[in-house]
């Protein structure tokens, strides 16, 4: 269901994008739309692995000082049936995690040093399950490109209020010229919106994906639902001081989440429903007597059902 949600989505994000280019602009704006987008789009499945670990600052991380993580991240690759990925480490107390790269073959997953002082080993192993499902399912791809498109859908728009106050117009001629105008304000008002909407939702939908595949390569969904707890707790006392809401989506746990109406603007499910669906896995497919006492209390204030 998630999978059919996710590609609805990016078709709705996609025609969204289409439509606001010809609003804007008419067949011309339709041309500008599409010349962005392939640019764009060009440069974030070629550049934006490298850009987002600079970002955040992160260093690639050898097996000598981390024999224990390269192993998981080993095993959790080949139970996944692709290359292992490359590791780094960011220099942040903010336990948290993200994949990127544009498929299995150019992937990296990073941590933070926080995440690693947290979590024991069962439960950083479920984390990078979910990141290492991220990249055998391409989420890492799909959720670059969504943003891409929402982003240069916002440029697009702010081109046509500039162009709108500069007296600029859409010329005449195009058998439309009496909508053009609204379908213009109406566009540069709402279709950005509409767009960071789809946007959060794709990254909702890739994140519960991302939980089952995850909790299968592991074979402990429990441990990724107590890490998702603890990450989320932790977080709301040690902010991430290199996160930013254009990266957001990229984590295991949203260092910026809220609740309620909030969770209509967040790119992740909330962790008690993230949570709850995990318990579900954990009581049909595994035994609890697997789980350390620590992760049952842990675990023991979210919902069941």
């Amino acid at each position: 269901m998630n999978r059919t949600r996710t590609l609805l989505l990016m078709a709705a994000l996609t025609a969204l994008f289409l439509w606001a280019g010809h609003a804007f602009g008419g067949q011309g704006g339709l041309v500008v739309a599409l010349g962005l987008a392939l640019i764009m789009n060009f440069g974030t499945y070629w550049f934006s692995d490298k850009i987002v670990l600079r970002m955040h600052g992160a260093e690639e991380l050898s097996e000598h000082p981390a024999p224990g993580l390269h192993q998981i991240v080993r095993r959790l690759a080949m139970r996944a049936g692709m290359p292992v990925p490359k590791i780094y480490i960011i220099n942040e107390e903010s336990p948290n995690a993200f994949a990127t790269g544009r498929d299995p073959e150019h992937a990296a997953v990073a941590v933070t040093q926080g995440l690693l002082r947290v979590l024991d080993r069962a439960e950083v192993e479920g984390v990078l399950a979910h990141e290492i499902a991220h990249v055998r399912n391409r989420d890492t791809l799909v959720m670059a490109i969504a943003a891409t498109l929402a982003g240069t859908l916002s440029t697009l728009a702010n081109m046509a209020m500039w162009a709108s106050m500069l007296g600029g117009n859409r010329g005449e001629g195009e058998g439309d010229s009496e909508s053009g105008p609204f379908a213009g304000l109406l566009g540069v008002l709402v279709a950005p919106f509409a767009a960071m909407l789809i946007q959060m939702a794709i990254s909702r939908s890739r994140e519960f994906v991302a939980d089952e595949y995850g909790a299968h390569l592991s074979g402990n969904p429990a441990a990724l639902a107590a890490a998702l707890k603890k990450i989320e707790a932790v977080s709301q006392r040690v902010p991430m001081d290199t996160g930013s809401p254009a990266t957001a989506h990229m984590f295991v746990v949203n260092p910026f989440a809220g609740g309620g109406l909030i969770q209509l603007f967040s790119t992740h499910p909330s962790t008690e429903a993230r949570v709850a669906r995990l318990m579900e896995m954990q009581r049909n497919v595994l035994d609890p007597r697997r789980l350390s006492s620590g992760q049952l209390n842990l675990i023991s204030g979210y919902p069941r059902t």
